[in-house]
């Protein structure tokens, strides 16, 4: 492979990062639109994220076994075809306005996703030199920081309302405006699919090189018991399950405190999620250089408590304050998970692949968190519904105790 082809073939496995970073970070404007669409409480609009993320705690298996049986380009490409099915089968769920079908819709675009997050990670990683792996998939991740910066933009301004509804107005919609309401995300999902078809045209074509890095005798003395014996690493699978729990259930459910708390427009809303997002995404890049001068634990420490102070802070004020306060939270989360996961398979050496299975399914939190959330919020308020994240960042605050000692860790990528 040429230099030419080389770089070529890193751009198009780049791509495939900010893909599934738009896919994932729209369940943000999902939620609250398609609470209107279909009339949904708080707790059944937190289904989005369950579809989302329990397709990835499903296909976490069975795509490494689809990768190592037929290579990583097959593999890639087999998860942007699915991808691509999912987006378009937002068409006829919105023709149908079918909760049901979307969450279908939803889980199987999330299975396409979660097929190419297995691949893409550990392919570029070694595709090219490997005095570079670092410096790519570092790359590669910041395109995953920009779609969820950009993805609430795009969302408010094709898909959510100009206006702020009450319950009393969104109970009063007539058939033809909640089927207008509905239809709002046909194009956007339908362009999203098209665009996935491309991108899986052009690396179907692509001489992409074949690594293989399988050996036969890997693992082979590790039993899963001995795994689940490591404390330190199953404490930090609890670690993941509370960190996506909460960053879904925070970022899905912002708009709706936006408009409870200062009857913010979900456009607007959507606007200042962006902003947060964006704080998140340059959260990545200041905590990475922190990181050389201070100890990674003492940085999840501070920022553990930090954004348990925000959300109090949310609870307590009112009208924007509150809603700035959450704005907030996304720029202390953003070191959260490559350090839980670092600090997780840190010493586990011939058991490393196994843990790291186990931190990925982790990711499940994703899909439980929100329901929590959006139940606390119809039994009494969004406000105090925010309270529950604090649960959250309390547990990932103990799990930084318990490795107060570590002083430098390898820092990985991730969510």
């Amino acid at each position: 492979m040429t230099k030419k082809t080389g770089i070529y073939a890193v751009a198009l496995v780049t791509s495939l990062f900010f893909l599934w970073g738009i896919a994932l970070n729209l369940n943000s404007i999902l939620v609250p639109h398609l609470k209107i669409a279909c009339q949904l409480t708080d707790f059944q609009s937190a289904f989005v994220d369950s579809a989302f993320y329990l397709a990835y705690f499903v296909v976490a298996i069975p795509a490494g076994l689809l990768i190592h049986k037929y290579g990583y380009k097959k593999g890639i490409v087999f998860g942007l075809l699915v991808f691509a099915i999912g987006a378009f089968l937002f068409y006829p769920a919105a023709g149908s306005r079918t909760y049901a079908f979307f969450l279908f819709a939803l889980f199987i675009m999330a299975s396409g996703c979660g097929t190419l997050e297995t691949a893409a990670n550990p392919y570029i990683n070694n595709l090219g030199d490997p005095a570079g792996a670092t410096f790519r998939i570092n790359l590669a991740q910041s395109f995953n920081g920009v779609a969820a910066t950009i993805a609430p933009l795009i969302g408010g301004l094709f898909i959510l309302s100009d206006k702020a509804l009450t319950k009393v107005q969104i109970a009063a919609l007539t058939p033809q405006q909640l089927q207008h309401e509905s239809d709002a995300v046909k194009i956007p999902y339908i362009v999203i699919g098209l665009l996935v078809l491309s991108i899986a045209a052009l690396i179907w074509r692509t001489d992409l090189p074949d690594i293989k890095e399988h050996n036969a005798n890997d693992d082979v003395r590790v039993t899963w018991g001995s795994v689940f014996k490591e404390r330190n690493l199953m404490l930090g699978v609890g670690g993941i399950f509370f960190y996506v729990g909460a960053q879904a259930a925070i970022t899905s459910f912002f708009i709706r405190f936006s408009n409870y708390s200062a009857a913010i427009t979900d456009k607007d809303a959507a606007a200042m999620l962006s902003l947060a997002m964006g704080g998140f995404m340059a959260g990545r890049f200041i905590g990475s250089v922190a990181m050389r001068f201070i100890s990674p634990v003492k940085i999840l420490i501070t920022y553990c408590i930090i954004n348990c102070l925000l959300l109090a802070l949310a609870f307590t004020l009112h009208g924007r304050m509150a809603v700035y306060a959450i704005m907030g939270v996304p720029f202390f989360m953003s070191i959260m998970f490559p350090t839980v996961f670092s600090l997780s398979i840190r010493g586990l050496g011939e058991k490393t692949k196994k843990g790291s299975s186990l931190l990925i399914m982790g990711i499940v939190g994703g899909a439980v968190i929100p329901l929590v959330l959006g139940r606390v919020s119809d039994a009494t308020s969004i406000r105090v519904a925010y309270l529950v994240p604090i649960i959250c960042f309390a547990y990932i605050l103990y799990f930084a105790l318990t490795n107060i000692r570590v002083k430098n860790i390898e820092q990985v990528a991730g969510h």
